[in-house]
């Protein structure tokens, strides 16, 4: 967890700036921070259309009875793609892009749910072992 963090807040910002850098050399500066603001500015506008559906569709499944639970994960997912992004730079710009396309949506979630699901049984079986014998 502590690498993560140390990668997150250290190693991510310099690969950043980096990449900025390279991408500046071949484009120029002011063509750079065009892009790079037109990606932000387009993706903001995809998350938010994005995420309008996903509130549609809940709504929807919330009307009929049932628990929203891909939406409520595809909203999640929505909302880290436009934190990544709001702030410049083109390896977080990649991620959040990734992010917006349904396919990889789909099998972010389908990890997610595996990984959960191991962690629900673990911790029924754990309070079952910890729970007191029944006395009846």
């Amino acid at each position: 967890m502590i690498a993560l963090l140390v990668v997150l807040l250290v190693a991510l910002p310099i690969a950043e700036i980096a990449v900025i850098i390279k991408v500046g050399s071949w484009l120029g500066v002011g063509n750079t921070i065009v892009l790079l603001l037109a990606i932000s500015v387009l993706g903001v506008w995809l998350v938010k259309r994005q995420g309008i559906g996903v509130l549609r569709r809940m709504r929807e499944q919330t009307n009929a009875g049932r628990v929203p639970g891909k939406e409520m994960v595809d909203g999640a997912l929505l909302l880290l793609a436009g934190a990544l992004l709001i702030p410049p730079g083109f390896i977080t710009d990649a991620a959040g892009l990734l992010l917006l396309l349904p396919p990889v949506r789909a099998g972010i979630r389908g990890v997610t749910r595996r990984r959960l699901g191991r962690r629900v049984v673990r911790r029924v079986e754990i309070r079952r072992l910890d729970a007191p014998p029944d006395r009846y």
